[in-house]
C-alpha cells in the first residue's frame, strides 16, 4: 500500500504494549468510556495519530481537542467501543485485528474513567467525519512528541499534581489533559518502550466540568 508504514514498527508497538502491565481503576460512580489513538501514516509517510476537534454545538466541551471515542454501550468490551467510536465519528472502519493494546485507565473530573486503546490503520487514512461531533480532523505527526518542550508540567493551587499538557508543533496549538496525558503515555509505552504512569496528572480548571 502506497504511503504505508514499515511491518517491524507495527510489530515494536505491539510489543511494547504487551510488555506494559496496565493499570486498571475501579468505575465506581464514573461512566466508563474509551478512547481510540489510531496510528497512520501522514502525508510525509511518517507515523502519525488522529486528533479532533469537536463540534461547536456539542453540550459537553464544544470546540475542544479530543480523541475519538466516547461512552461504552452495555455488552460492549472497550475495544469494540474505541472502534466503533472512530468509524462513527471520522468515518474509519477497524477490524478486531487492528487492536495493539491498551493503556491505563484515567479517571477525568467530569465523571468518565477512560481506557484507552491504541490501533493500527498503518497507511493513509481518508476520513468522513460526523460534523454533528467533529469540526475537523487532524493526522498529528508522532515525531511532535518528541520535541523537548513536550511534556509541559503546571502547578495550581487547586490540587496537589501538576497539571500537564502538550504543545503541538504541526498545529500550532497545546493539548490539555486528559487527551494530553493518554498521548503522552502513547509516546512513552508504545513509540519510547518506557514505563511511565500518567493517572496523576491532573486537568486543567476548565476540564473539571
Amino acid at each position: 500500500m502506497a504511503g504505508a508504514l514499515p511491518e517491524s514498527l507495527r510489530q515494536r508497538l505491539r510489543e511494547n504494549l504487551q510488555r506494559f502491565s496496565r493499570r486498571q481503576a475501579p468505575s465506581g460512580e464514573r461512566r466508563r468510556a474509551a478512547v481510540a489513538l489510531v496510528i497512520g501514516a501522514d502525508a510525509s509517510g511518517g507515523p502519525c495519530f488522529v486528533l479532533t476537534r469537536r463540534a461547536s454545538g456539542l453540550r459537553a466541551h464544544a470546540g475542544q481537542w479530543a480523541l475519538p471515542g466516547g461512552r461504552m454501550e452495555p455488552g460492549e468490551r472497550v475495544e469494540q467501543t474505541a472502534r466503533r467510536e472512530t468509524a462513527e465519528e471520522v468515518g474509519l472502519e477497524l477490524g478486531a485485528g487492528a487492536v495493539l493494546g491498551l493503556l491505563d485507565d484515567y479517571a477525568t473530573r467530569s465523571g468518565f474513567l477512560i481506557t484507552p486503546v491504541v490501533l493500527w490503520h498503518g497507511g493513509r487514512m481518508r476520513f468522513a467525519p460526523d460534523p454533528g461531533e467533529v469540526a475537523r480532523v487532524f493526522e498529528i505527526p508522532v515525531s511532535d512528541l518528541a520535541a523537548p518542550e513536550v511534556p509541559q508540567l503546571e502547578h495550581i493551587a487547586e490540587s496537589e499534581h501538576p497539571v500537564i499538557s502538550l504543545p503541538l508543533r504541526s498545529v500550532g496549538s497545546r493539548i490539555h489533559a486528559p487527551t494530553a496525558a493518554i498521548i503522552y503515555q502513547l509516546w512513552e509505552v508504545a513509540f519510547a518502550g518506557r514505563t511511565t504512569r500518567v493517572a496523576h496528572f491532573e486537568q486543567p480548571l476548565f476540564a473539571w466540568k
